[in-house]
């Protein structure tokens, strides 16, 4: 009877030691920081991106940490690495979710963050993107956007060019089976009428044929095109450069965020890249002290100048931070009550941001973003604003 005794009693202090230990790895949760999680490539053809974007969100958290946190409250931060693939990147969201994320800066990339959309939209989980441009991220209505949404990159590219008259006779090279490309390249022909462009020639290409683009070139030179408007990635676009300098082909090239990148392309001659202009929110030789700052910082953390997603997540912290204090949301919130109070505060609040320009970043209900189109155009090897 006595071992019996014994035997419960040790059982009934086992039991009792697990609860204490799962009840202080519970308290983690419910201590005094907030969890914010954040996904994007960090290998892969798209790795520029996402490495900016978490670099430039650790030193925003560092920033915040260091000055007190959000009203007293510090951030504990984790980045996931999704090589721009959707599958991927909604394992890299499960995981961030048993780590104990309560609010997400992520996805990074268009395709991936709609697949992510959704399971946060499941779970009520308030989710900033730094640079996921199409309108579907946005469907759920607990998505807010730092970065233009495709349709109006398109938009304020086919203005700038003409308020600029930098031409009249326009072509487009794009990649039809990209969301963020067609997109673009969409909204950007609509308005150009509007703005009596003429596009001279709309030529497309598939993620399969996305290596020789001699067809569209040629179809774009013998049309007298002045400009090409290339609503498509950096790598692509290395390319196109490369073909367009061997058949003597020189217009001029404009582009959007997803040529930002293209000074870093392994084995690319950048002087090639000379003259190229794209549409960006932030110009990292600007004189203003914030930017200033921040690019010191940058570069003497990392080794490297930021682009304008290292500017767009910077800046995607910050409205996480703005929310929250506006919200006067706590740690101790669960994560849905938290994304239903947070989606609330954003509408109302406005930051003046990296990449805000003189009017600051400040934000539809519908998760849109309203900030100034800028223009860098490519200048002795660096981005130099226009």
């Amino acid at each position: 009877m006595k071992r019996a005794v014994s035997v419960l009693l040790v059982a009934a202090l086992a039991v009792s030691s697990l609860a204490a230990c799962g009840s202080k790895s519970a308290s983690k949760k419910e201590d005094d920081k907030f969890y914010i999680g954040g996904i994007g490539p960090t290998t892969g053809g798209a790795a520029i991106y996402g490495t900016a974007v978490k670099n430039a969100a650790k030193i925003a958290v560092d920033e915040i940490n260091e000055d007190g946190g959000i009203d007293g409250h510090k951030i504990e931060y984790k980045f996931e690495d999704d090589q721009s693939d959707a599958e991927k990147s909604v394992n890299a969201y499960n995981t961030l979710k048993d780590w104990g994320m309560q609010v997400l800066l992520g996805t990074v990339t268009s395709t991936p963050c709609v697949a992510v959309a959704d399971k946060t939209a499941q779970d009520n989980m308030f989710q900033v993107t730094p640079s996921a441009s199409t309108t579907d991220v946005l469907a759920n209505g607990n998505v807010f956007q730092i970065c233009f949404t495709d349709p109006n990159q398109g938009t304020a590219s086919a203005q700038y060019i003409a308020e600029n008259k930098l031409a009249s006779k326009v072509a487009v090279i794009y990649n039809s089976s990209d969301v963020y490309s067609s997109g673009i390249s969409d909204k950007f022909i609509e308005e150009a009428k509007n703005e009596k462009l003429d596009v001279v020639a709309t030529e497309a290409f598939t993620e399969d044929s996305k290596t020789d683009f001699s067809t569209q070139l040629k179809k774009a030179q013998d049309s007298g095109a002045e400009l090409v408007f290339l609503p498509i990635y950096y790598t692509e676009a290395s390319i196109i450069l490369k073909q367009a300098d061997t058949m003597g082909f020189a217009p001029k090239f404009f582009g959007c965020d997803g040529l930002d990148g293209i000074l870093s392309v392994e084995n690319f001659d950048t002087s090639l890249a000379e003259g190229v202009m794209l549409l960006t929110p932030f110009a990292a030789d600007a004189d203003d002290e914030a930017t200033q700052n921040f690019v010191k910082k940058y570069k003497d953390e990392f080794g490297e100048v930021p682009n304008q997603f290292a500017a767009d997540a910077y800046d995607g912290i910050y409205a996480i931070k703005a929310a929250l204090e506006k919200a006067e949301a706590t740690p101790d919130m669960s994560v849905s009550d938290l994304c239903d109070t947070l989606k609330e505060a954003m509408s109302g609040v406005t930051i003046q941001g990296l990449t805000g320009g003189d009017e600051g970043l400040n934000w539809e209900p519908t998760g849109e973003v309203n900030k100034q189109p800028k223009a860098v155009i490519i200048k002795d090897g660096t981005y130099t604003a226009m």
